[in-house]
């Protein structure tokens, strides 16, 4: 079956899943309906936010005791939550480290992250509202502290995760693979900020400028400022020292210090292109998109957790 054609389908089960919530509830608000806890183990979950019914995933590790911390996991352009949960391993490290995970759904595969991406953009989804109405959700639905709630994202959910770290105060950290930042960012209060990237990367330039696109597959060109760049940026938001820098075969970290405890930091895996590190490798797919396999320098997800674990609001 070729893309298009695969894309066509997701796009008709996903209209047919909405229409069915709609029949289900008769159009009611989020907020008129019965709010259960949120089971142990997986399960899926559904949010209205915007008129739209958003499903999301949740990943409650068994026998978590008290409040334990969130992070919000979003997924790249052209993926899901159900892909996210397969790929980038956080279930093991949730029950590892004591922590719940919540994989989000975006409109169309996609997130509105700016000028990126796709019919999120075109419409102009709200998705810093869906995303601060369901870790508000769940939070009312399970024992969460409000003080250790993170988000992360690869590519387009890199640029979302970024985007609220700008817009919201609901996240004590911020972590970005693959993606740069799209969106106005004046308004951003002091937040901790990982980025891991790639300086291959073909599709999010290390060095910023418009990325490759494919007619073939659809992929969108993205055009945005260097990594580096948005680094600072955010050292400039939260007023941090000068950065150090510290360099391992082909990792190359430079961390800064900030009030308040903050840190903002960035890792570049040199020659790695547009890809999870340590996530899982997809053959096919990297050769259909152009793709290169995920680097085994480093472990992102085990690399994010210990960087949102120092963290809290």
């Amino acid at each position: 079956m070729s893309l298009r054609r695969i894309r066509l389908v997701n796009v008709c089960l996903l209209a047919a899943v909405i229409v069915f919530a709609n029949s289900l509830v008769g159009g009611a608000r989020a907020s008129a309906w019965p709010e259960f806890p949120i089971p142990q183990g997986r399960s899926i979950q559904i949010l209205k936010s915007g008129g739209l019914f958003r499903v999301y995933r949740v990943y409650r590790p068994r026998g978590l005791a008290g409040a334990a911390p969130l992070v919000v996991m979003l997924h790249g352009g052209f993926g899901n939550g159900a892909q996210a949960q397969r790929d980038y391993h956080w279930n093991a490290t949730a029950d590892a480290a004591g922590f719940v995970v919540a994989y989000p759904d975006g409109v169309l595969r996609a997130w509105n992250a700016g000028t990126c991406c796709g019919t999120p953009e075109n419409f102009n989804v709200n998705d810093v509202a869906f995303l601060t109405n369901l870790v508000a959700t769940i939070i009312r639905r399970t024992p969460i502290d409000p003080t250790r709630v993170y988000v992360t994202g690869m590519s387009n959910g890199a640029m979302m995760a970024l985007r609220l770290g700008c817009q919201t105060t609901t996240f004590a950290a911020v972590a970005a693979v693959a993606g740069t930042l799209l969106t106005d960012c004046s308004g951003a209060h002091p937040t901790s900020v990982l980025q891991i990237h790639g300086t291959a990367d073909a599709q999010v330039p290390y060095n910023g400028g418009p990325g490759a696109a494919r007619q073939l597959n659809g992929l969108p060109r993205v055009d945005g400022p260097a990594i580096p760049s948005v680094n600072a940026l955010w050292r400039s938001v939260d007023g941090c020292g000068a950065p150090t820098t510290d360099t391992s075969g082909v990792l190359t970290v430079e961390t800064a210090v900030c009030p308040d405890d903050r840190h903002v930091q960035l890792i570049s895996v040199a020659g790695a292109g547009h890809q999870w590190p340590g996530g899982q490798a997809k053959p096919l797919l990297e050769r259909l998109i152009g793709l290169s396999p995920p680097s085994t320098a480093l472990d992102a997800t085990d690399t994010i957790w210990e960087f949102f674990a120092q963290h809290h609001l």
